[in-house]
């Protein structure tokens, strides 16, 4: 697997999520997150290149939908995935989350929110 660097800073979360490839569900929680993507783990194990959907369920019970992400690694019950395609008032949503997440950061940290765009 080439090295590569992450766009935007990830942040430490324990929340649940379902997740769907094809006819198949599995169940888990994310372990962090970022404006474009989560590392989770779950009870269906998951290729790299496989694509997915995600229904995320952040620690302020907040929903968040993600109608296409792509598994980037996979090791065991564990695997990140990059957001593919995700509804413009869900991505605002979820940057405002990320936003509250960079605001609890040390005074002088810098973070790189981002605009990337996953919208339909």
């Amino acid at each position: 697997m080439p090295f590569s660097i992450r766009a935007f800073q990830r942040f430490p979360v324990h929340c649940s999520v379902t997740y769907n490839a094809g006819p198949f569900q599995g169940h888990g929680t994310v372990w962090n997150l970022s404006c474009d993507g989560w590392r989770l783990s779950g009870d269906l194990p998951m290729r790299a290149g496989a694509t997915l959907s995600l229904t995320v369920t952040l620690p302020n019970e907040q929903r968040i939908e993600i109608p296409e992400a792509m598994v980037r690694w996979s090791r065991g019950q564990e695997f990140a995935v990059e957001n593919i395609t995700i509804e413009p008032h869900t991505q605002a949503r979820l940057k405002h989350y990320v936003t509250r997440l960079v605001r609890k950061l040390p005074a002088g940290s810098y973070v790189e929110i981002g605009d990337h765009d996953h919208s339909r």
